[in-house]
């Protein structure tokens, strides 16, 4: 420590010694952090970490030119050692750099130092939202497939069930089976279909969420029928059964 000052608004006074109450700052110190506990090498103690509350208010911060990446990145980086508040995240549905703090003035006196101490050009704005789309009730689809070029062919016809998990589960597709026409060597192909077709809602595009779905009866030909054609017909199934008919 080569300096101790007593802060009183923007004046400051400096000190010989302090006591027990007395809030002060503290001129020389390196590697040290919000949290840490200094005292006598003599006479070591260590206080009780803070625990801080997580953030509530979050914006969205993004370089203006390419230039500006790596400086904003490094400019985070100082803020988010001396905050222990501050958090900085990368949403990976949105691809966005998401700052969070404790409240608008909070996030605003951060946002003026990157510009006023880093000197960093870059855009605040909202988060973007990463919508989701389900189904509200069961539903039944059919898909069928058939496919003749001249040599081998491709048949497939799968009747399935789709329904809606219930709310705030972890998404997940999980596919069941019954009836004779069901081979389990069908299964991963039929699920990669549905999985395909659930990447792209029926509403307005957006990735469809908690689904369960169940091959209900189907048939296939020994020869003609291939891994291809029961991925595109649990596709068609899915497509199917997602436009909202009730089950029969």
């Amino acid at each position: 420590m080569s300096r101790l000052l007593e802060m009183h608004a923007n004046e400051r006074t400096e000190r010989k010694e302090v006591y027990a109450g007395d809030i002060i700052a503290v001129v020389g110190l390196k590697n040290t952090t919000t949290g840490d506990t200094l005292c006598d090498e003599g006479r070591p103690v260590v206080l009780e970490k803070i625990e801080f509350a997580e953030p509530v208010v979050h914006v969205a911060i993004e370089p203006r030119t390419r230039a500006d990446q790596d400086q904003l990145h490094a400019a985070l980086g100082k803020l988010l050692e001396e905050d222990p508040t501050f958090r900085v995240q990368s949403d990976p549905e949105t691809g966005q750099t998401v700052m969070s703090g404790m409240g608008e003035l909070h996030l605003e006196i951060l946002t003026d130092r990157l510009f006023r101490e880093f000197k960093v050009e870059a855009n605040i704005g909202r988060p973007q939202v990463a919508y989701k789309e389900g189904l509200r009730r069961k539903a039944h689809g059919t898909g069928r497939f058939v496919r003749q070029t001249g040599g081998r062919g491709q048949v497939r016809s799968r009747r399935g069930g789709v329904r809606a998990r219930r709310a705030r589960q972890r998404p997940d597709l999980r596919i069941g089976a019954r009836g004779r026409g069901n081979p389990a060597r069908i299964r991963q192909p039929v699920r990669d279909g549905i999985a395909e077709a659930m990447s792209v809602g029926p509403v307005a595009g957006y990735p469809v969420e908690d689904v369960k779905a169940i091959l209900v009866d189907g048939s296939y030909h020994e020869v003609d029928s291939s891994e291809m054609a029961f991925k595109v017909a649990g596709s068609l199934a899915f497509k199917d059964g997602r436009a909202g008919r009730s089950p029969s």
